[in-house]
């Protein structure tokens, strides 16, 4: 009895101890896009954080660099015929990316994504893979259901020793949940959109859109309801929703020139976090004149990005 006793002590205050430095601060990385015209770099100093409505120090500010970054290119599948004008834009988007920078091309097709199985640093390679979509309707089954599936499953270099890098997406596509029913405006909380969102802060990354209509998806409230979507992916992930508009862009070429700037002036803030919470709030902000600031709404505590 008595050795039962001593063992069920050790073990709860083990338990305690556990759970002690599992809820203790944790540090922490976040994505930060420092849209400046001002010429000085921004350092810690000029940021203010705060998780869960506390301010936190910044205990490091530093720029992504080139080989730290991993860039994702979602193609929806079921884009229109219409895309073809695009493809030489998309790549030689694809292939203006720094030197180093590991980028990934991929299709959203039937809720996953299909391309190769990691990251590649051959920017011309990548580029090579950028083809005319099938063009079957709803063929992309839900992008919001590609995403999930693929930010939970992040593509890794068996070659690299190094850990996580920055993670960027952009996806190209009308945004449009079909698995949510109606796209009417009264009609705008999906739980595949919100798992997305989730899903992609878990992982730490950063997901960007371009807009562009899909085959036998047409009307006004399809365009409101995919690109309204999209807008909430991009403001809870730190991400951008580079077009508002009533159908096709004219070019994408512009709004990816936007995305690889955003790229560019992106930071990897750390700072510390509670553990043993699956997601925090955090909310980025400066008082540097000519700048603004975006990133996650939520992050996971001890999220690495380098």
């Amino acid at each position: 009895m008595t050795r039962y006793l001593l063992a069920l002590t050790l073990l709860t205050a083990t338990t305690i101890t556990t759970q002690a430095q599992q809820e203790g601060p944790t540090p922490t990385q976040t994505l930060v896009v420092v849209d400046s015209k001002a010429a000085a770099a921004p350092t810690a100093e000029d940021l203010t954080v705060s998780v869960n409505n506390h301010q936190t120090q910044l205990t490091n500010l530093a720029p992504v660099s080139a080989t730290g970054a991993q860039v994702a290119l979602l193609i929806d599948d079921g884009l229109r015929m219409s895309i073809g004008r695009e493809l030489s834009s998309l790549r030689d988007f694809v292939q203006s990316l720094r030197p180093g920078t590991e980028v990934f091309v991929g299709y959203m097709q039937n809720g996953r994504i299909l391309g190769p199985q990691s990251f590649t640093t051959d920017h011309n390679a990548a580029a090579q893979q950028i083809r005319m979509p099938v063009g079957s309707p709803g063929l992309s089954a839900s992008p919001y259901f590609c995403l999930s599936d693929f930010v939970k499953k992040w593509p890794a270099d068996p070659n690299s020793s190094q850990g996580p890098k920055a993670r960027f997406v952009l996806m190209i596509t009308n945004g449009v949940d079909l698995y949510n029913g109606s796209t009417s405006i009264m009609n705008q909380d999906s739980p595949y959109v919100q798992a997305a969102v989730r899903d992609s802060q878990r992982a730490g990354v950063a997901v960007s859109s371009i807009y562009f209509s899909n085959a036998g998806i047409r009307g006004g409230q399809a365009s409101f309801s995919g690109q309204s979507y999209l807008s909430k992916v991009s403001e809870e992930t730190g991400g951008t929703a580079y077009y508002q508009g009533m159908g096709n862009p004219v070019s994408i070429a512009p709004y990816l020139q936007q995305f690889q700037k955003a790229i560019s002036e992106s930071y990897i803030a750390t700072f510390s976090a509670p553990g043993g919470k699956d997601l925090v709030q955090l909310k980025v902000s400066t008082k540097l004149p000519k700048t603004r600031v975006h990133a996650a709404r939520e992050v996971r505590p001890g999220n690495r990005l380098e």
